[in-house]
Parts: C-alpha cells; sequence; structure tokens
C-alpha cells in the first residue's frame, strides 16, 4: 500500500513566504504621506484634501475584509492570498500611470481592496500552520509590517528628488518602486503553498469541536473542502458579527488603526510646520516605523503574566500621550517620536494577536479578522480625514490633538475590556 502524500511543506520555506508577503501589507501604502504635499501640488489641491487619499485604502478594507472570509473558504486560504498579491500588483502599477487623477484614485483604491485580503487572512495562515509558535510569528509578521512601512516612508522622497539627467523622478516613480518586492513574494509563496490540496481540516488530524461540544471533521478530497469544514467555516462566519466580544476587537482594532494612520500620515506635515525640511519629515515618519519593529517584537516578552492584563490599555496611553508631545514640544521630537514608535508597533501585533488568541480555530480566527478589519478600518477610515479638516478649519494642531487624545482614550476602554480571558462564542463566567 503505497503512503498517502503529506501535505506538509517546509517550515523554513513557509515561514519567509509569510514575511515576504507581510514585507508587501504596508510599502504601498507607507509612503503616501511624506510625498503628500508633492502630490497636492501635482494635482492642484491642498494636502489636507489629500487627506481623502490617505484614507482610501481604509476604505476598501472596510468594504472588501467581510469578503475575505467567504473567498479563502471557496479558494482555499493560500489561493485567496495567491490572488490578492496579484492584485496589489496591478494596483501599484495602476497607480503610478500618467494622465489624470483617476489612475492614482483607482490604483490606490485596488490597493486598498487587494491588502483587505492579506490584512484579514494572514492572521488566519498564521494560526493555521504556525499554531504552536504564534506570538513569535506574529510579532515578526507585525515587525515587518512596520519595518518595510518604514524603508518606504523614508526613501519615497529622496526618490522622488532624484535626477538622473531628465529632471526629478517624481512621486509616481517612487510609488512605484514601493512594490518591487511584490513579484518576489508572489513566487515565494506560490512555491511555498502548491503542496497544499486543501485549505480545509483534514479527516485524520483535525477534528473540530464545535459551540455544543461535539467534534466536527472535514473531509479532505481533490481540492474540495469537506462538507464539515464548509458547515464550520460558513457558521464562523455569521457567529462573529453576534458575539461582544468580536466587536470589542474590532473596536480595538479600528482605534489602533486610527491612531496609526493619523500619526503616518500627518507627522511629516507637523514636522515641516515645526521648521524641519521636507527630508527630515520622511525621515521622523521612517523613524516612527523603524522604532514600531521592536515593538512587535516586544510585545511577546511584556504581553505575559499579569502583562495580558494591563498591556492592552497601556499600549495607547503611550502612544497618544508621545504624539502629544511631538505637537506641544517641537524642538526635539526624536525622543517622543521613538517612544510613540515604540507603542505603535506593540498596538498593532495586540491588535492581531487579539484576533488569533480570541478565536477557537483558525477558521473562526478568519471569520473574526475579516469582521474585525472591516469595522475596525470603517472607524480608521475617518480619522486622517478629520484629523486633516480640524487642522484646516482651526488653522493649528492643538484641536485635531484633542481628536488624537479621545480616540487614545477609548481604545485604552476596550483594552481593559480585552484584558479578559473570555474568547469569541464563550460565555460571560
Amino acid at each position: 500500500m503505497t503512503k498517502p502524500r503529506s501535505d506538509a511543506r517546509p517550515w523554513v520555506l513557509l515561514f519567509v513566504a509569510v514575511c515576504l508577503v507581510a514585507v508587501n501589507m504596508r510599502m504601498t501604502i507607507t509612503g503616501v504621506g511624506p510625498l503628500l504635499e508633492q502630490i497636492a501640488a501635482d494635482q492642484g489641491v491642498s494636502a489636507a484634501a489629500l487627506g481623502w487619499l490617505a484614507s482610501v485604502p481604509l476604505i476598501a478594507w472596510a468594504v472588501v475584509s467581510p469578503l475575505a472570509h467567504s473567498l479563502s473558504v471557496r479558494l482555499g486560504l493560500s489561493r485567496t492570498v495567491t490572488w490578492s498579491l496579484v492584485a496589489l500588483m496591478v494596483g501599484t502599477v495602476w497607480r503610478s500611470l500618467p494622465g489624470g487623477p483617476l489612475h492614482l484614485w483607482l490604483g490606490t483604491a485596488l490597493i486598498g481592496a487587494a491588502l483587505a485580503i492579506g490584512n484579514v487572512l494572514l492572521p488566519a495562515v498564521i494560526r493555521r500552520d504556525f499554531e504552536t509558535r504564534v506570538p513569535l510569528v506574529m510579532g515578526l509578521y507585525t515587525a515587518l509590517l512596520g519595518g518595510l512601512g518604514a524603508v518606504s516612508a523614508g526613501y519615497v522622497v529622496p526618490v522622488a528628488a532624484l535626477d538622473i539627467g531628465g529632471g526629478a523622478l517624481g512621486w509616481r516613480f517612487a510609488l512605484l518602486t514601493t512594490g518591487a518586492l511584490i513579484p518576489v513574494a508572489i513566487v515565494v509563496w506560490v512555491t511555498a503553498t502548491r503542496s497544499r490540496r486543501t485549505d480545509a481540516p483534514s479527516a485524520a488530524g483535525n477534528a473540530r469541536t464545535d459551540a455544543t461540544g461535539s467534534a466536527r471533521t472535514g473531509t479532505a478530497g481533490s481540492g474540495v473542502a469537506g462538507a464539515g469544514a464548509a458547515t464550520g467555516s460558513g457558521g464562523a462566519g455569521g457567529r462573529v458579527w453576534l458575539d461582544p466580544i468580536a466587536w470589542w476587537v474590532a473596536c480595538y482594532m479600528g482605534l489602533q488603526a486610527a491612531l496609526f494612520y493619523i500619526i503616518a500620515t500627518w507627522l511629516a506635515p507637523v514636522s515641516t510646520s515645526a521648521g524641519r525640511s521636507p527630508v527630515e519629515a520622511g525621515i521622523d515618519v521612517m523613524l516612527y516605523q523603524i522604532v514600531a519593529i521592536a515593538g512587535s517584537l516586544l510585545l511577546p516578552f511584556v504581553y505575559r503574566g499579569r502583562g495580558r492584563r494591563w498591556v492592552p490599555a497601556v499600549i495607547p496611553v503611550i502612544i497618544s500621550g508621545a504624539f502629544a508631545c511631538v505637537v506641544l514640544l517641537p524642538t526635539d521630537p526624536t525622543p517622543w517620536i521613538m517612544l510613540g514608535g515604540l507603542g505603535s508597533g506593540m498596538s498593532l501585533s495586540i491588535s492581531l494577536l487579539f484576533m488569533v488568541e480570541k478565536a477557537t480555530d483558525h477558521w473562526t480566527a478568519g471569520a473574526l479578522s475579516g469582521m474585525a478589519q472591516s469595522v475596525g478600518y470603517l472607524i480608521a477610515a475617518a480619522g486622517p480625514i478629520t484629523f486633516g479638516a480640524l487642522h484646516e478649519a482651526s488653522g493649528g494642531w492643538i484641536v485635531p490633538l484633542a481628536l488624537l487624545l479621545a480616540i487614545g482614550a477609548a481604545q485604552v476602554v476596550a483594552g481593559i475590556v480585552l484584558g479578559g480571558t473570555r474568547r469569541v462564542g464563550e460565555a460571560r463566567t
């Protein structure tokens, strides 16, 4: 009797594939903030009005995220991630095409839709393939999100200003380079995941337990998810929308994203208004996101023991307090930028970790991730727009700072609730 072929893949190759996908989850959008004034001047609008551009991906995430779970059930997690990377590559090229503003806005919308799929499904992939190493892999995943996003924010201004003989390369070319690693990610991801014939739980080893405690088993076969898997995965998609813990996860996700995208979009204008050059302001944004790497890597060491209870609530205090110091004490913003970046990395890591820890299996994790990111990014999308509108209306940074502090306070409340041990689907004890 021949031995059935295993669906196991080399752990290292799969880990590299996840890391490469993570690399491309932020680079294409974090480069927009430092180039905001250049893009606005080229398009003939104010930088505040162009704050909508920073919110387009967030709106796309809110609209598309609920669809990611259903797509993964139909196509499988791995194949859905592959197509999201292809769409991300197309959107990145489209955004930089010469011509009217339509390319910029529609390309950005496609980028947002593609990133929505990856954002939702990568936590589920990590839960599925790295179940015993979730905090470590999630920490590294979010560190790469912030790290390469920081690189993008830091280099786009010098690249846009680079003159190779025919004038400056410009913001279109600079934004195009933010997608340079997408083809590499596609090749490695397809190579690492091609041996997986189904993403459904196997009959042999992945019996699942439903809410009533009965075993439910999926049957793998010829690339089609088993009936049990389909039932379980579909049920998870509906249950999370009725669960209060899922809604708290969504609020925490949205509030941390609102803080991040407000700061990533408006830190450079805040810095230039304090007298720093555009290059220095771009470096400020890069530093903020580079330090976030340390925050992501630090989280597994502080989010343990009693830290599980209080760390989620302390993080937003660090972020909002640090940005307040950047606005109010602009003489030397570097220490505050570093402190805020440290908190930002931990905040993103713990938001994604909640989507895994508060779920009972990887199908529920995928459904929770889709729901939390849909609601969360709908909340976050209003952040950069409202912040910019308040700045334009008031002519300063104090009024919009009050908005940021209010968002941080709301995240503290969500962190206190999620510091408990209750998970999605579990009754209150």
